[in-house]
């Protein structure tokens, strides 16, 4: 609801999707904003989490509200714990995360500007809030149109082994 422009998001409130794997919710998106940011709640199943990317004109800030995240980077990796918070800048740095608990790990991350959450509308499916689906199995062919969505949305996918 929103009240003299002040968003107000209750448990259960906002679009949840399944993607790859995951189930995100967007509680504040792009089109509420003006497209300035956006909000997704990420839960992050065992063995969850996006493969290598990039996107050079978009912040992104993670912040582990519960469980742990193995991050990778160029130049190294990070173990994320809860009350940790990542910081990824402007510029295009590829990063990956994968949880590697046995625990679901629960995020909250911050795009500036908005453009993620439009992405992720567009290839996730809807679902209650914190359903999981299994990943997708892509053919080289769906992997060459997810590839070409993703730059749509300003971002460049690796594949999954270019963080070592």
């Amino acid at each position: 609801m929103t009240i003299n422009s002040i968003a107000t998001i209750d448990q259960g409130e906002g679009q949840s999707l399944s993607v790859a794997g995951n189930s995100y919710r967007i509680l504040i998106s792009g089109e509420q904003t003006g497209g300035n940011y956006a909000v997704i709640d990420m839960l992050v199943p065992p063995g969850g989490g996006p493969g290598p990317h990039a996107h050079k004109d978009m912040q992104e800030m993670f912040y582990v509200v519960e469980g742990e995240i193995e991050f990778k980077m160029e130049g190294g990796g990070y173990r994320a714990q809860k009350g940790s918070l990542i910081n990824i800048p402007l510029g295009g740095a590829v990063h990956s995360f994968k949880n590697t608990t046995d625990q679901i790990a629960h995020l909250l991350c911050t795009v500036v500007p908005a453009g993620l959450d439009s992405f992720f509308k567009e290839i996730g499916k809807p679902v209650e809030a914190g359903v999981f689906l299994p990943p997708p199995s892509l053919s080289a062919e769906e992997l060459e149109k997810l590839k070409a969505l993703a730059q749509k949305y300003g971002q460049t996918l690796y594949p999954p082994d270019y963080l070592g």
